[in-house]
């Protein structure tokens, strides 16, 4: 366990990155554990309102993200300031990204529909530092024998190609795929493929005279959010809690 350890996290220099992601999603729960108490009245917590004013936790959120940005941006070399500057990052994403919809929306919408992109947000941005420290780089460059790393064509061919999975897969309308797909190049490939979402950039260029092919865009993307929004609502509520109805 110790080689390990040392060989796929300390060697790399991935333990600023994993300190960051651990205290990212350790902030996160405890946010949303905090505010899911005041909002059934229970516990000693409190909304705080100096002068009235409702200070979101998007605030000192912001001032940790700038305070370990800098910190890390000074210490070039690997150490403990390194490390307290990752938590603290780590910290600032988690109360950050936990009011991405409020930033999104610029309009208190932390307990409504539209308060639910917070948690599929930072739903996502786990799983992608998670690949990050599983070994995964952008665009598939990681796959790359020591043969080819040595010539450059094949590097940017890579990159290439495997960019425009990813960009086709966003026009088609398949953001997360897309997203992930930029460090699973298999999966951008499977989005780019695959029939385009029905309001697409894709469908209403490459299905506007072909009837066949909108009805069956349709059909699938009515398939595939009956099947998987209902999985995806239960468990962002069980995450982040139910919004308002």
């Amino acid at each position: 366990m110790g080689h390990w350890w040392y060989r796929n996290i300390v060697e790399p220099g991935k333990l600023p990155l994993l300190l960051a992601l651990a205290s990212f999603v350790l902030t996160f729960l405890v946010t949303r554990t905090v505010t899911r108490l005041i909002r059934a009245g229970r516990g000693p917590f409190r909304n705080i309102t100096p002068g009235g004013v409702h200070i979101h936790h998007v605030v000192p959120g912001v001032v940790l993200m700038v305070i370990g940005g800098f910190i890390g941006l000074a210490g070039a070399r690997r150490g403990f300031g390194t490390g307290v500057a990752a938590v603290l990052f780590g910290m600032g994403v988690g109360l950050v990204l936990d009011e991405f919809a409020l930033i999104l929306h610029l309009d208190d919408v932390y307990w409504t529909e539209e308060g639910t992109k917070s948690v599929e947000i930072v739903i996502l941005t786990v799983a992608l530092v998670a690949l990050i420290l599983g070994g995964f780089l952008p665009f598939g460059v990681n796959e790359l024998s020591p043969d080819e790393e040595t010539d450059r064509f094949t590097v940017v061919r890579t990159v290439a190609v495997n960019f425009l999975f990813a960009v086709i897969a966003l026009i088609k309308g398949k953001g997360r795929i897309a997203v992930i797909g930029v460090f699973v190049p298999f999966v951008a490939l499977f989005g780019a493929v695959r029939l385009a979402r029905p309001h697409s950039l894709w469908a209403r260029r490459f299905y506007r005279t072909r009837p066949k092919a909108r009805a069956r865009a349709r059909v699938r993307a009515y398939r595939h959010d009956r099947r998987w929004s209902a999985l995806r609502r239960r468990v962002g509520d069980f995450i982040g809690g139910a919004p308002s109805r």
